[in-house]
């Protein structure tokens, strides 16, 4: 083996530039006109809302490392201010190349469709008749201009709220000056709007943005002066909770108390559009204290968020991918209990390819059964109006001793958890938040029923939220089980979760923070050991980020020894492949489609005897040190081999996935002289053919 040096920042891929680059590619689902057009609408707005988070929390970190004087930067080797300038290069490229697509391509596609969206310049005089009228009626009651002079100094701007800053001449009603004002546009107000039909054009349905009506009428604020110009602005800021685990005393008061002041925190970007002069962008640049590399200028909407709204507003499924209906093992078809048919053997489902519907059964008949004494569950995601959440009450009312783990601090659900919190100790479930200083991102349920005088243990273990909307969007595995060892492996893991206990001794589940890297690690070496030994050798493993430094550095010394490794990664990739002489046995695949790449699956081939592993976490070091998470075993051979084809299926498809090259950069495949291989498409078809047993 070449005695070379694997932590060298040469290694490795900047974790921030590949985020963009993912963002890229879901930018690229946009650019695809073999996709339905609505769809492509869809990609554009997951790629704005992707950007938003980044700054919110990835930028904004990084600002805050630079004023704390850390300059020093990961295993990739570049400084903070080399990746701040990096960043502001790539995501100006991928703003501009966003609002070319919508101007380009979004617009004239949308109008081929009857839909057609105008504004200022194009509606035409029965059109803005109409608006001004809603103006007046709808959006002016709920706007205030605020003036800007030493009386009444610039107001502050919540976190990526939509504002006008507008250029005045004249004097007041007081006499006075008034050279600039602001104008805050309230959440309430829905950002697209509806025209009424046209009698010129009847077969045309058209919309317009809030943010060209209030550009239009904007004058109808300022009477008595003249209104020179207005112009839109979006400033991103810091949401990143932060709290102290050392000073906390009360972990939901501290959150809700952050809470409140996250739509404050540090400005980190400035988006004005492209017209806005540049004493105005000077001064706003100013005021928010930032430069010139936080300033983002966009031609339209400064929120394309916002577009997605069109999705729902335009009845077309020809413009939508073809509805599906998720299949129903067949074992649960035949049965109408569950637990019955768990006695027989575990089950797995694959969502979204097969319904989420058992996992809400599950909690039901739970709830509702005498036999049932407690249920307990970890809750990261769960949505509104969550009918797990409504399974668990029903339970706590019905007398069963339930216990909930509740994350409060899942980013950007924080205000929901905290209410599903409250209404399930209203309904007398013991609400528990895990442990401070470490994220519960285990997704777990285990149902205590009493049979034949001796209590059997129910399980769920999955890699995705119990989360019903994501469910039906996101690619994850779930396992029912009543094994008896991985039932008590649950019963330590939620003792560790509610009380203080030792680190228990697991007899099958792997667990962050404290054995599921050291176990990963072990397993990379002996596919390492089979690979010297000269028997076949194989990784594959699937998830969303890989970036922690010990994991790549182990694939890296396992591809040096002959292992195949194969890496289905989502999103951040820090390994680079096909490096000679070091990962020319690794390749590195990004499927990026219809549903969302969610599940985590790790596979080692084990000299024939196939580990696999189905887990919540990704290869992070957040995931491995500084979050609870699980990691189960899929022993079932007839389960091991499903997923293994599914993997394979993966590997295989050519029509949704991009591969990483040596140099950083990702190239999307393509059929070319093989039959073309969409591996979404064909796990649908699969699953609604021949349900699984």
């Amino acid at each position: 083996m070449l005695d070379v040096n694997l932590k060298a920042p040469e290694h490795y891929i900047n974790r921030e530039l590949s985020f963009l680059d993912f963002n890229r590619r879901v930018l690229a689902q946009a650019h695809d006109t073999s996709l339905p057009l609505l769809e492509r609408i869809r990609f554009l707005g997951i790629s704005c809302s992707n950007l938003d988070e980044f700054f919110e929390i990835r930028v904004a970190g990084l600002k805050q490392r630079l004023e704390l004087g850390t300059s020093a930067g990961g295993p990739d080797g570049m400084t903070v201010p080399e990746q701040l300038s990096a960043i502001h290069t790539l995501a100006a490229a991928l703003v501009k190349d966003q609002y070319e697509l919508l101007n380009q391509l979004v617009f004239p596609a949308l109008a081929e469709q009857g839909s057609r969206f105008v504004n200022a310049r194009t509606m035409s005089a029965e059109q803005r008749a109409w608006l001004s009228e809603y103006f007046a009626k709808e959006v002016e009651p709920v706007l205030t201009p605020l003036g800007l002079d030493p009386a009444r100094p610039f107001p502050r701007i919540q976190n990526k709220s939509l504002n006008f800053i507008v250029r005045l001449s004249g004097k007041d009603a007081f006499g006075r000056d008034a050279e600039l004002a602001v104008v805050q546009v309230p959440r309430s107000l829905p950002r697209i709007i509806r025209l009424p039909a046209s009698q010129q054009f009847p077969g045309v349905t058209y919309f317009v943005f809030l943010s060209a009506v209030i550009s239009t009428f904007v004058a109808q604020l300022f009477s008595g002066m003249a209104v020179e110009g207005a112009w839109q602005f979006r400033v991103t800021r810091n949401s990143d909770l932060f709290v102290d685990d050392e000073e906390v005393d009360n972990l939901l008061r501290a959150i809700e108390g952050e809470l409140a002041e996250r739509r404050y925190g540090a400005a980190v970007r400035l988006e004005t559009s492209l017209e806005c002069p540049e004493d105005i962008t000077t001064f706003l640049l100013r005021h928010f204290a930032l430069t010139r590399d936080d300033l983002y200028q966009v031609n339209g909407p400064v929120n394309l968020n916002r577009l997605t709204a069109i999705y729902d507003l335009v009845d077309r499924p020809d413009l939508k991918y073809p509805a599906f209906t998720p299949s129903i093992p067949k074992r649960l078809i035949a049965r109408e209990e569950v637990f019955a048919a768990l006695r027989e053997g575990d089950l797995l489902v694959h969502h979204p390819f097969e319904s989420f519907a058992p996992v809400i059964d599950f909690l039901r008949q739970a709830a509702s059964d005498p036999q049932v004494l407690a249920i307990k569950q970890t809750l990261y995601r769960a949505g509104p109006q969550s009918p797990v959440v409504d399974a668990l009450v029903s339970a706590a009312r019905e007398g069963k001793e339930v216990t909930v783990i509740i994350e409060l601090m899942a980013r950007f659900d924080e205000a929901a958890n905290i209410q599903l919190a409250t209404r399930l100790q209203e309904a007398g479930a013991h609400v528990m938040y895990g442990v401070v200083g470490y994220k519960t991102h285990a997704k777990l349920i285990m149902v205590v029923r009493r049979e034949q005088g001796r209590l059997r243990r129910y399980c769920h273990l999955g890699t995705g939220n119990y989360h019903p909307n994501t469910a039906r969007i996101y690619t994850d595995y779930g396992l029912f089980t009543c094994d008896e060892a991985i039932g008590e492996d649950l019963h330590e893991l939620f003792l560790q979760l509610t009380s203080p206990t030792r680190v228990a001794t697991m007899h099958k589940v792997l667990q962050s923070p404290f054995t599921l890297h050291e176990a990963l690690l072990d397993k990379t070496k002996r596919e390492i050991a089979h690979a010297r030994a000269g028997k076949p050798a194989r990784i594959i493993a699937k998830m969303n980020a890989l970036i922690e430094p010990q994991i790549v550095q182990a694939l890296y010394q396992a591809a040096m020894a002959g292992v195949k490794v194969d890496l289905i990664v989502r999103g951040i990739c820090a390994l680079r492949p096909g490096v000679r002489g070091i990962s020319e046995n690794i390749r590195v695949r990004s499927i990026v489609g219809r549903f969302l790449e969610h599940s985590r699956v790790y596979y080692f081939h084990n000299d024939g005897a196939h580990d696999m592993y189905c887990a919540s976490a990704d290869w992070m070091e957040r995931n491995f040190f500084r979050r609870i998470e699980v990691c189960f075993p899929i022993e079932n051979p007839v389960h091991r081999d499903r997923i293994l084809e599914d993997l394979e299926v993966y590997l295989a498809d050519n029509t949704q996935a991009w591969e990483l090259g040596a140099d950083g950069t990702y190239t999307r495949l393509t059929p070319n002289e093989t039959p073309p291989v969409n591996a979404q498409s064909v796990l649908l078809k699969r699953h609604a053919e021949n349900p699984n047993a």
